[in-house]
């Protein structure tokens, strides 16, 4: 079960990319939408790295130092990616709400 964890952090980073990428692309939604589907997204990305946690907390209780050491600077490396990425899409929708509100 959890090696599981490993598959749904995966996936739920993927849908917090996906997310802001297409807002971007269907531009007729109003603020209100846009600011809820950006928090949406932020917090799927908390929900992957928590599982990410999660899946760390069970390999230190199983005493997989081995696994711990050759996995944790991916894991990092991939943490690191998924919330840069996910700041600078979502920042993009950021930005796209306050030209509308300008616009006003």
């Amino acid at each position: 079960m959890y090696g599981l964890l490993n598959l749904g952090s995966f996936i739920l980073g993927i849908i917090a990319w996906i997310i802001p990428i297409h807002i971007l692309y269907a531009r007729k939604k109003n603020t209100t939408e846009l600011w809820m589907l950006s928090f949406l997204s932020i917090i799927f990305v908390c929900m992957a790295l928590f599982m990410q946690m999660i899946y760390t907390w069970h390999l230190v209780n199983k005493n997989d130092w081995s696994a711990l050491l050759d996995t944790q600077g991916a894991v990092i490396f991939a943490a690191a990616i998924l919330m840069v990425g996910a700041i600078i899409l979502n920042g993009f929708i950021l930005n796209m709400v306050k030209k509308r509100n300008n616009n006003i």
